[in-house]
């Protein structure tokens, strides 16, 4: 903090430029830190110093000279911690610590003690030579600590032959337990999360069980145990990551959600990653999901989503219409967001005003307004969709629609000159219909508002560098649901499993996407109370691509295998 000390004095005219060259010449030759250094020539007090930082960052001064701290809070952080980021426990109120710090923009040393004590950390500033003083008169002198840790080293050493005799992985979690920065849980989390990413995985799952605990990623949909870490780092490493996440570590009862932002390199480049972390409090400890949003793999160009040619000019027709609803269903991790949010960036324009619901918020998308729900302060679909009614929207995102409130504004929206898209949980286009009756939506709302309902499933695409031909029987493809004239004409392919697929066969994913446009005869079907399956024979009359059929015709590609498509859809 030397450089951004010296520039915030010289701003707040406490010290020259000439003095601040000076003292860190000075600095150089002693290898002082520059807050004494200045103080020692003269300079500016440090009162001075603190009264600046003070005011730089809006955090509180304070003199130890005039406290008397308790010695129950002096034992929260051991010595070494204190003197290794010059600070010191102050005062415990509730779940809160306060740390006295020479310089209050040390994230790593707040994060370090609230992960070691487990308390909220509330920084205030005091003068370096203070904390050096009060840490000395509270801890006891350096050269008491250093002889009070070479009599542990020489016992730990006398003790070494029985210490070996145990489990060595044991040895670990204690020293751990008792370190003072635990090391060894931040090295496992960081390694967790690079591993993730370069793996490719779109989750990563932390599960405690009664015996075990373990840490699997989703690669392509599919779930892969990875690790299996020691059970008795599971407090540690579920503390860590709700730290990364500025979860309350001390709230082990109830949900949290919360996200984390990293910035690493990877392969020589520097990656923003975000991840969604959502923890939830199981029998035998905290289980942790992570979401990874990355933006290199967000995919914006609908033409590589997985689109039939003939169901993408479907769906681009009815994004450009100026008004309607477009519905995109799913369950859960079947692309949903990355279709609305590559239908967004194609109707993303300078004349164009968007507004975006979002539960959370995934990717940041230059020109489009979003909001992030917080339904603890009551800001929910409903409540934001309302507002965004008077701010004189031409697009709007609603993330989901759960309920009958937010389904009855959103048509509201798309029958007063809006286009709105969003999403619901249904098995393909016809039944979201019915879905929407079922929330309470009139049958003539829903006729007059739907424009278009794309169904989407993702399915692994087979590794390219292990491909090859497999022999299908010819019946057992009619009964997949190919026509007679069909079979013969085409080869399926399925992944042998290669170094770059991890054995699996597969890599990377493709859309599976059934188009539904709500024509003058579905409109009647639906008034007149048509269920879902006459609604979808009058899609399928009509050119729906359906799901099953969007899954056939990329086997004949060569994109995906007949497992993947019997998985993810059926006839």
């Amino acid at each position: 903090m030397s450089v951004r000390l010296g520039e915030l004095l010289t701003k707040a005219s406490l010290i020259t430029q000439d003095q601040l060259k000076d003292a860190l010449k000075v600095q150089k030759d002693t290898g002082s830190k520059l807050g004494e250094t200045l103080i020692k020539l003269g300079f500016v007090s440090e009162e001075d110093i603190t009264e600046c930082l003070s005011q730089q960052f809006g955090v509180p001064s304070i003199n130890l000279d005039h406290f008397e701290i308790d010695s129950s809070v002096i034992k929260l952080i051991n010595a070494d911690v204190a003197r290794k980021y010059n600070i010191l426990p102050v005062n415990k109120t509730g779940a809160t610590i306060t740390i006295a710090m020479a310089d209050p923009t040390n994230v790593f040393a707040m994060d370090d003690i609230k992960f070691m004590t487990g308390y909220n950390v509330e920084p205030v500033v005091a003068s370096e030579l203070g904390i050096k003083a009060a840490i000395d008169n509270y801890y006891g002198t350096t050269s008491a600590l250093e002889l009070k840790k070479v009599m542990e080293d020489l016992q730990q050493s006398e003790n070494a032959d029985l210490e070996v005799l145990e489990d060595e992985e044991e040895l670990d979690v204690e020293a751990l337990a008792e370190g003072a920065e635990e090391a060894p849980v931040v090295k496992l989390v960081n390694l967790i999360l690079t591993d993730a990413i370069k793996r490719g995985a779109s989750d990563i799952h932390v599960e405690p069980y009664e015996k075990e605990f373990r840490v699997r990623f989703r690669i392509d949909g599919i779930l892969y145990e990875i690790m299996n870490p020691p059970l008795k780092l599971k407090d540690a490493i579920t503390s860590r990551l709700k730290i990364l996440a500025k979860l309350d570590i001390s709230e082990k009862r109830l949900p949290q959600d919360g996200r984390i932002k990293l910035k690493m390199k990877l392969n020589e480049k520097n990656k923003e990653l975000d991840f969604r972390v959502s923890v939830l409090p199981t029998l035998f400890g905290e289980k942790i999901v992570m979401r990874l949003l990355d933006k290199d793999n967000l995919r914006l160009d609908m033409t590589k989503l997985g689109f039939e040619p003939e169901s993408l000019a479907k769906f681009e027709e009815a994004i450009f219409k100026p008004w309607g609803m477009v519905l995109v269903t799913g369950p859960t991790g079947s692309g949903k967001t990355n279709t609305l949010y590559s239908a967004l960036a194609k109707v993303n324009s300078p004349e164009v005003n968007i507004l975006t619901a979002e539960d959370p918020v995934e990717f940041n998308l230059p020109g489009i307004n979003q909001v992030q729900m917080k339904e603890s302060i009551g800001l929910n679909f409903a409540a934001t969709l309302r507002s965004f009614l008077r701010q004189d929207p031409n697009i709007i995102l609603v993330g989901e629609i759960r309920d009958f409130e937010t389904a009855e504004i959103a048509i509201k929206a798309a029958l007063t000159g809006h286009l709105v898209l969003s999403t619901l949980h249904t098995n393909d286009a016809p039944s979201t219909i019915n879905r929407l009756m079922n929330m309470g939506i009139e049958p003539f709302l829903v006729a007059t508002s739907v424009q278009l309902i794309a169904a989407q499933r993702l399915a692994r695409r087979i590794c390219q560098a292990c491909k090859e031909v497999v022999d299908i029987a010819p019946q057992a493809l009619i009964n997949l649901g190919y026509k007679k004239e069909e079979v013969g004409t085409f080869q399926v392919y399925k992944g042998r499993g290669c170094d770059k697929c991890n054995n699996t066969g597969y890599k990377g994913r493709v859309g599976l996407v059934e188009v539904m446009i709500i024509d003058d005869l579905i409109r009647e079907l639906i008034l007149s109370g048509g269920t879902a399956i006459d609604i979808k024979k009058a899609a399928a009359e009509a050119g729906m691509i359906s799901l099953r059929r969007s899954g056939l015709i990329k086997i004949k590609d060569g994109i995906t295998t007949i497992e993947e498509v019997v998985r993810e859809t059926v006839l």
